[in-house]
């Protein structure tokens, strides 16, 4: 959900008629995630999604890597700017919910192009020696820190990193936050700004994207 949502709903609405169309098939699967899951808002949605394809259009990534795929939303807008042969790894833990991704990668066009794992992203950065060109990551926000440590070797110069909900709904300007997810989320912020070795800008767009690029 985004700030401007909850505080100025109007806001939202303007932002979204302003912006490029939404796919159909995206359409359809906001739509079922709305109707057949228990957390919608988690679903990346409009407006993020258009920042997300356009990212990926720009870079036309070879690999992609996902961490934390929910119901395959943010997966199909990365996957638009794959070029031929690119390829986007998504990894998710719920294997109950994996039917309904499964369902829209199937009938996407980037269908051969989309590898979904269900599978820890903590084992799998382990145990992979690839190296990746755009990584998202929106997941389990207490592991943020660990996966900002494993995911650095796997970059290479001008590799683009994006951490989705780091504002936290307002919770990281807490002073001394009692919950683990703000205590890392700001960490997670600090050690980015500190790190001499990638360039990076937080954008308020729905709940905060800390846009990263490896120098």
């Amino acid at each position: 959900m985004s700030y401007f949502d909850e505080q100025l709903p109007e806001m939202d609405r303007y932002l979204e008629q302003h912006a490029s169309s939404e796919p159909e098939i995206l359409k359809r699967l906001r739509k079922e995630t709305y109707q057949k899951t228990t957390q919608p808002h988690m679903i990346s949605g409009y407006q993020q999604g258009r920042f997300l394809t356009i990212i990926s259009k720009i870079l036309r990534p070879e690999k992609i890597l996902e961490i934390g795929t929910f119901t395959g939303y943010a997966t199909l807008c990365l996957a638009e700017g794959l070029p031929k042969g690119g390829v986007i790894t998504t990894l998710d833990i719920n294997e109950e919910l994996a039917y309904l991704p499964n369902k829209y990668f199937a009938e996407s066009e980037f269908s051969q192009q989309i590898d979904f794992r269900i599978q820890d992203a903590k084992d799998f950065l382990k145990e992979t020696n690839e190296t990746f060109d755009l990584v998202f990551i929106d997941a389990d926000k207490e592991n943020y820190v660990e996966y900002f440590h494993s995911i650095k070797p796997k970059l290479k110069s001008g590799s683009v990193v994006m951490f989705d909900n780091v504002l936290w709904y307002g919770k990281v300007l807490q002073e001394n936050p009692k919950q683990k997810s703000t205590q890392v989320i700001r960490q997670l912020n600090e050690l980015i700004a500190a790190d001499e070795d990638f360039e990076n800008l937080i954008l308020p767009l729905r709940d905060g994207v800390n846009l990263l690029r490896k120098i």
